[in-house]
């Protein structure tokens, strides 16, 4: 396994799983302390094209985007929280780019409000 590029499954409840990866020369500060927590589970939020969960964290911003792009992985300093971005958008703060989904991105879609989201180590 490769330290700058951590393979993740993205288990949606009900609906299946997607993988992606975690890079970490986008948000090094960032990426590591989100490995660190691995697994981590929330309910899942959802603001335009983004599903979002809380995880226990506090960061700051690292390199932040003001746009992403379908498949984006973000940290959300704002509000603490893991993104997944299904739609080329604007976040509503800047958030610091973690990774990308590399299969199945279309379950974001379809997510709602209150399902179980799982981030794991593959």
């Amino acid at each position: 396994m490769s330290i700058s590029r951590i393979p993740i499954r993205i288990s949606v409840e009900g609906l299946g799983d997607s993988k992606g990866v975690l890079i970490r020369f986008l948000s090094p500060r960032t990426v590591d302390a989100i490995v660190r927590l691995l697994p981590i589970e929330g309910r899942a939020a959802l603001w335009r094209s983004e599903v979002y969960f809380e995880v226990p964290l506090k960061l700051g911003v690292e390199k932040p985007r003001s746009t992403v792009k379908k498949g984006d992985l973000a940290y959300w300093p704002f509000g603490r929280a893991f993104c997944i971005f299904f739609e080329d958008m604007r976040p509503y703060t800047p958030v610091n780019l973690i990774g990308r989904i590399t299969e199945n991105v279309e379950i974001f879609s379809k997510t709602r409000s209150g399902l179980k989201i799982k981030v794991e180590k593959i």
